[in-house]
């Protein structure tokens, strides 16, 4: 039997009535970073709105490290900021990555009332719906309900990622959807600080990245783990579809 999928699309830290599933984006840059760092060998990341509490973590006995911002610039106490490039080219390999972002981190930390919670910047969102499309074939209800979140209240590139996605849910794949995205994610007032090349908290190599599609084999979800909140990788091919 098809199912009914109901997709929401909202932007910002909002209350949310309980899904099924809650997908939170924030493109430039919190979740290319996530995704780059796991692309990099990354064992798990924690997410903390609290940089006192991201420095304790810091130093458990597991090999940990720390990245983030605040109002896009590096804390100053971190290891990196928030650059998907810095942790493409770091050494990180098994290692816990603690982040802090303003938007993408706090709204996910504000939005996990629904069964499952994913988060993705444009780099990983057809990996995530690939996931997703296969998930929703495990539900037993037959009316779906998905929260598409771009965690910017109203930057103009994790809406244009979750349009995208939303697109894909429906199993559209034309190829001028991907293109119109790209094109509004490098020219979304976000962007527009990554022009400047003197500025080294924005990397004009980060946009690019965080306008790329890397095929893989996993989603990012977030899970709850001896009271904290983290993403691991989620294997496309180890969700198994029901009869």
């Amino acid at each position: 039997m098809k199912k009914n999928i109901n997709i929401n699309i909202t932007q910002g830290q909002q209350k949310l009535p309980h899904a099924h599933i809650n997908i939170i984006i924030d493109v430039i840059r919190a979740f290319t970073v996530s995704h780059y760092a796991f692309l990099n060998g990354i064992k798990e990341i924690i997410l903390t709105n609290d940089i006192s509490m991201a420095k304790i973590l810091r130093h458990t006995n597991t090999p940990c490290i720390t990245s983030g911002e605040v109002q896009g610039y590096k804390i100053p106490e971190f290891d990196y900021g928030n650059s998907p490039y810095d942790l493409n080219e770091a050494e990180i390999s098994d290692k816990t990555l603690i982040q802090k972002t303003t938007n993408g981190v706090s709204v996910t930390l504000a939005l996990l009332n629904a069964d499952y919670i994913f988060v993705t910047g444009y780099s990983n969102a057809a990996n995530t719906i690939q996931y997703i499309n296969k998930l929703i074939t495990t539900i037993p209800e037959n009316s779906i309900h998905i929260n598409l979140i771009a965690s910017h209240p109203s930057g103009d590139e994790d809406l244009a990622c979750a349009e995208y996605m939303k697109y894909l849910l429906l199993n559209n794949t034309q190829q001028h959807k991907e293109e119109e995205t790209v094109y509004r994610i490098l020219h979304s007032e976000a962007a527009k600080k990554f022009l400047n090349s003197d500025n080294k908290d924005f990397s004009p190599i980060d946009l690019v990245l965080c306008s790329i599609k890397k095929k893989n084999d996993f989603a990012m979800k977030i899970y709850m783990q001896n009271k904290l909140i983290k993403i691991k990788k989620a294997k496309i091919h180890e969700l198994k579809f029901t009869k």
